[in-house]
């Protein structure tokens, strides 16, 4: 059975290299029809060709992991994107943005390290079975468990990114309500207030309130400035926060007292969340006391008693 699975793990691995072979050489096809096709058309004075550039040259100066890797992953994405349905695509998408849209990444990358995550589980759980012996039904679940984990890591690390973001966004949303209260009530306009804010408040959300003003400014409506706000953050403090402020808006409210209730409002949830997290302590180190503290205290308190007991009936028996 191990041989057969050895047999199984070079398959694997001789497949993933031939994978890998292939999207190199496509990558280069299409990179050299590239470079034939701006030769053809681009030409100098007179109809003379302009001078040739050694492309080759240009991308031997690259790094190993970007002549290599970043085309195999963008060919993965291409394969992903084809056999993706268009809502889960979407979903990624938004996770992106609520996640602050990180330099370089797109649906298309995610996709593209689910796909190379799940093969590279696949190989590993065969190397790994050829090193632990175990019952055919176990092998399978082991090369299943690892084939998942690999293929739903990229989401778990984006997830991860979407709930700090979240927790930053939420830490510091009240600092920054009562900072925009006390701005406006001391005579700022609105936009002066976000602008104080992002001055004075360093974080996600300072950034955040910086493109809402910069789209402000870029002749954006102030109440879809908002809506864009509450679209990227995914917050439900700062979705009320933002519809507050968008029918302030739309109904000319004064935006003073509705930073103001707001702002209170804001305080009071987070009194409410503390105080279920207090209530909910005793219930959470109920477990720890029971597996840690007291088998600790039944060894020092019953212990003597117990060997006591136990001479004792040494004792009578003798």
């Amino acid at each position: 059975m191990s041989e057969v699975w050895l047999f199984l793990a070079i398959g694997s691995l001789f497949l993933a290299i031939v994978l890998v072979g292939v999207f190199i050489d496509q990558t280069i096809a299409e990179r050299h029809r590239a470079v034939r096709l701006l030769e053809s058309q681009v030409t100098g004075a007179g109809g003379q060709a302009a001078p040739r550039v050694d492309l080759r040259e240009e991308e031997l100066k690259e790094n190993f992991g970007s002549r290599v890797f970043v085309p195999i992953v963008s060919k993965a994405g291409r394969i992903a994107r084809r056999v993706t349905p268009l809502d889960a695509r979407d979903r990624i998408t938004k996770k992106l943005l609520v996640a602050g849209s990180p330099a370089g990444w797109d649906a298309e990358r995610v996709l593209a390290f689910k796909i190379i995550g799940a093969i590279a589980g696949f190989v590993g759980s065969l190397v790994l079975l050829q090193v632990v012996s175990l019952s055919p039904f176990l092998q399978i679940v082991i090369i299943a468990l690892l084939t998942l984990v690999g293929f739903i890591v990229p989401d778990s690390i984006l997830n991860s990114r979407v709930e700090d973001r979240k927790k930053e966004i939420l830490r510091t949303l009240s600092d920054t309500l009562d900072l925009l209260t006390i701005s406006v009530e001391a005579g700022l306009s609105l936009n002066a207030a976000i602008a104080q804010v992002v001055r004075n408040v360093p974080g996600v959300l300072s950034s955040e309130f910086a493109r809402m003003l910069q789209e402000i400014q870029l002749g954006v409506p102030r109440s879809d400035a908002f809506r864009h706000l509450a679209e990227r953050t995914d917050v439900d403090e700062l979705n009320a926060f933002a519809l507050a402020m968008i029918q302030a808006d739309i109904f000319g409210v004064s935006i003073a007292s509705v930073l103001r209730t707001q702002a209170a409002q804001l305080r009071i949830k987070r009194r409410q969340a503390i105080e279920a997290k207090a209530q909910q302590t005793p219930v959470k180190i109920v477990f720890p006391l029971v597996l840690c503290v007291l088998p600790a205290l039944f060894v020092v308190i019953v212990g003597p008693g117990a060997i006591q007991i136990f001479n004792s009936f040494i004792n009578l028996q003798s």
